[in-house]
């Protein structure tokens, strides 16, 4: 039953291309990774190692990677950083940074967590005590940016009879045990005695979860999408539904000093930005708010030698020659250019130090750093920026403008083109 149930949710969700599986060794990575293999999905398995347990967590990183290898998974590992605090939330989000970087890696865009029926319902009590909102009642997300969940119909004793009946020895985690951590004790200790008062504890609080489900996404249709100009009671709901969606804890102080920075700074030109979590924050300005993450530096680059498409990233570059008479050039905002150049002998890259530019119009060169400021290109925006280039002269800024130097005096020779693949 589990395995239809997976084999539908690729369908359901129609995914194709390789798999990460987040894989701890429990019985429900264990489940999911057994069955993945058995369905012939091209998967990968990663664990990340606490080190938490020292000699135990060894083992457990040792025992995923046999049973990897004897399954022909491909398997992939990473030992967490001393320097990361010892805490709930700072281990769940370095694991969700690994994961991302797992996908980067393996070029994937797929990331399959073993979360159950019964997490969903520990989840929905735990926000419930924290005094949540009808967001967080919606409890664990079957699919949120890359992570997908394609257990979350199944109950914790229906992966363990499949991991007996399988021969399948997970890892038996210790710390799973361990009351101190809240989600442990509402697991341990609360759901046997909510139990006492209604045996079906887990299946209503799996209703509740659902039915707020549905009540948000109506609630949705009627919501704005600019935060920035949204009512304060509209602000509030984005704001829950920002966090929520990165998977965030959260409570009404943190809400409302979100608000209070909104406020502040919404009439900002160059924007300011309020963390929201590790390598994560709130990017908010006159025109806008977004939620931003570290930009990692781009090193990648790729000559371009001849006329033809180039795969840059999750780009396709085109040049090509141009022959017609045209009527009208194509703005400077657009991903689309008109230039006039003797040979194709160019680079396609991010910003480097030492980049310069010569503006369309001007006399001479500047720093490409200056010109994007005089552009108001926010700075989290400016790594992600893709540029012409020839050696550390920008030809052209990709939705921003040409230079000087490749400028069309009488006829085209060439159409520049950058697309989102």
């Amino acid at each position: 039953m589990i395995k239809d149930n997976i084999k539908n949710f690729i369908k359901k969700h129609n995914l194709s291309g390789t798999i990460i599986v987040a894989f701890s060794g429990g019985y429900d990575s264990m489940c999911l990774l057994d069955i993945l293999n058995k369905l012939g999905e091209k998967i990968i398995a990663a664990h990340l190692n606490h080190n938490w347990r020292g000699e135990e967590s060894l083992k457990e990183a040792e025992n995923c990677k046999n049973f990897a290898k004897s399954r022909g998974i491909q398997y992939y590992s990473e030992i967490l950083p001393d320097s990361i605090e010892k805490t709930e939330t700072a281990a769940r989000e370095a694991r969700y940074d690994f994961f991302r970087r797992c996908a980067k890696k393996f070029n994937s865009k797929i990331v399959f967590t073993a979360h159950n029926f019964d997490d969903n319902a520990e989840t929905v009590l735990y926000r419930i005590i924290r005094g949540t909102g009808t967001i967080g009642l919606q409890g664990i997300a079957e699919k949120r940016d890359i992570f997908y969940r394609p257990l979350l119909k199944a109950t914790r004793a229906e992966i363990e009879k499949y991991c007996k009946d399988n021969n399948l020895n997970p890892n038996n985690d210790s710390s799973n045990s361990n009351t101190k951590y809240k989600r442990n004790f509402i697991r341990h200790k609360i759901i046997p005695l909510l139990r006492e008062i209604n045996p079906n504890v887990t299946e209503a609080l799996n209703s509740l979860s659902e039915i707020a489900y549905e009540d948000n996404n109506l609630i949705n249709t009627y919501l704005p999408t600019n935060l920035i100009q949204a009512s304060e009671i509209e602000q509030k709901r984005l704001i829950y539904k920002i966090l929520n969606e990165y998977n965030l804890d959260y409570d009404r102080e943190k809400i409302e000093n979100i608000q209070k920075f909104i406020q502040e700074n919404k009439n900002s030109k160059s924007g300011k930005k309020i963390s929201l979590a590790d390598n994560l924050w709130l990017f908010v300005s006159s025109k806008k708010a977004e939620v931003i993450s570290r930009t990692e530096k781009h090193t990648e680059e790729i000559n371009i030698s001849k006329c033809g498409e180039y795969k840059f990233e999750d780009y396709i570059f085109s040049i090509e020659k141009y022959n017609e008479e045209i009527t009208e050039f194509p703005h400077d905002t657009e991903y689309k250019a008109y230039i006039s150049a003797d040979e194709i002998n160019f680079t396609l890259r991010h910003r480097k130090d030492g980049d310069k530019i010569q503006p369309l119009g001007s006399k001479g060169s500047q720093k490409l750093k200056k010109y994007l400021n005089e552009k108001k290109i926010p700075q989290h925006e400016k790594d992600k920026l893709i540029f012409l280039c020839k050696d550390n002269e920008i030809l052209w800024a990709a939705g921003i403008g040409i230079s000087e130097k490749i400028k069309v005096a009488q006829k085209p020779t060439h159409m520049l083109k950058l697309e989102k693949r």
